[in-house]
């Protein structure tokens, strides 16, 4: 076989090319730390980087969302607090009011305190985030979402909730609406409600009551009408008919209706009224000013005294739902903010795992690398070498001598 001196040239250069270009790459995996510095180096291994990586910024994602949703419940936890004890602080008032020994200015005086907490209140529903937003305001951040009334205050907002996704499975609401916070809560119990009507004169006093039966339970409001000093009827006030006349009233006795019991201590007057209702949503605000409204009422008479009495135990039970409310929704919080520690324990060790992943396909084992680049260069020298000594098999070199 014959070679000619051209190929042998463009052979030996060839290798020396090739060997020198192993070199390189070697040289250039030790300087970045990767093994994979293309693709080509192994398209398995590159895929799966690609996957992995993928992966890792998904969960990086999620990690940044468990870390805001973190904050801004944290945030929401400390709101509902600051109202925990604003409620607190009424009710220990209200309790105080509720003395029979108090003179007029005495209630009035706690009326005035009890108003001042109410605008207190009021300042916590329309508070702003650092950006200016209305927190309680729903999605609607830019509205203010209570306006003062004579009776509370009105809702402006709106029940939209800011919601991120925490992983692939759950969002969390990072928000809470002034609804949810201020009137959510039910009057009463919970479950039925007990009121003396406005502009009763006797002196009677209906006890706060509760279910006795669930199954009898009709969903209407039933009015006990007196008729008399010692009788009384009862009223569907929803059916607009009469269930019984003529029922003999004793002072603290139970009195049952559709399902519910309750009792009037004193003596009510003759077309003196009381309910009995299933409970409904009560806002804070409207609750604190009926109380502002009963301590300022003058308790002139027995009768005006009886008003009195009714109306601080009437806001008494609606401050102790409000409240439940409020402590629900901390304990739901609390909750999630559990969660969420969980969660951000998971994704932190997920994204080692990851890392531990990625490094063991993609990064460098050094060893072996020095040691392919320490062969690389003896190989690349005997190339040369071989090269130049080859170079030199030529006759004339022979025919010179």
């Amino acid at each position: 076989m014959r070679l000619s001196t051209s190929l042998v040239y463009s052979q030996g250069y060839d290798a020396i090319a090739r060997r020198q270009e192993e070199l390189l790459h070697t040289q250039q995996q030790l300087a970045s730390g990767k093994k994979l510095l293309t693709p080509a180096d192994d398209p398995v291994a590159a895929a799966s980087v690609q996957t992995l990586t993928r992966a890792k910024d998904q969960a990086g994602l999620y990690a940044a969302n468990v870390s805001t949703a973190t904050g801004a419940l944290s945030q929401n936890d400390s709101y509902l607090e600051e109202v925990g004890d604003v409620l607190t602080r009424v009710r220990t008032l209200a309790v105080q009011g509720g003395a029979a020994t108090l003179s007029a200015s005495d209630r009035a005086s706690l009326a005035t305190e009890i108003a001042s907490e109410a605008q207190h209140l009021l300042g916590i529903a329309n508070t702003r985030d650092a950006d200016g937003n209305y927190v309680f305001a729903g999605l609607g951040v830019g509205t203010q979402p209570f306006t003062a009334t004579a009776t509370g205050a009105t809702y402006n907002g709106d029940q939209g909730e800011h919601r991120v996704a925490v992983s692939p499975t759950r969002t969390l609401a990072l928000n809470l609406t002034g609804s949810a916070v201020f009137e959510e809560g039910r009057n009463g119990n919970g479950e039925v409600a007990m009121r003396a009507v406005s502009g009763n004169t006797g002196t009677g006093v209906i006890a706060p009551g509760f279910v006795t039966n669930q199954t009898a339970l009709t969903g209407h409001t039933y009015r006990l009408q007196f008729t008399g000093a010692a009788t009384y009827d009862v009223i569907d006030v929803t059916a607009a008919t009469t269930v019984s006349s003529g029922n003999a009233y004793v002072a603290g006795a139970a009195i049952n209706v559709a399902g519910m019991q309750t009792s009037i201590n004193g003596t009510p007057a003759n077309g003196d009224a009381f309910t009995l209702a299933p409970s409904t949503r009560q806002s804070l605000f409207a609750t604190l000013a009926s109380l502002v409204t009963a301590l300022n009422t003058p308790a002139s008479t027995p009768g005006a005294s009886a008003q009195v009495s009714n109306g601080i135990s009437a806001a008494l039970q609606d401050l102790d739902q409000g409240l439940d409310n409020v402590l629900t929704l901390r304990a739901t919080t609390g909750a999630q903010l559990r969660e969420l520690d969980t969660l951000g324990s998971s994704l932190s060790a997920r994204d080692i795992q990851y890392d531990a992943s990625i490094s063991k396909l993609a990064d460098l084992d050094y060893n072996k690398a020095l040691s392919d680049y320490a062969r690389q260069q003896t190989a690349l020298q005997a190339a040369q070498e071989s090269f130049a000594k080859v170079t030199k098999l030529s006759l004339f070199d022979y025919l010179d001598r």
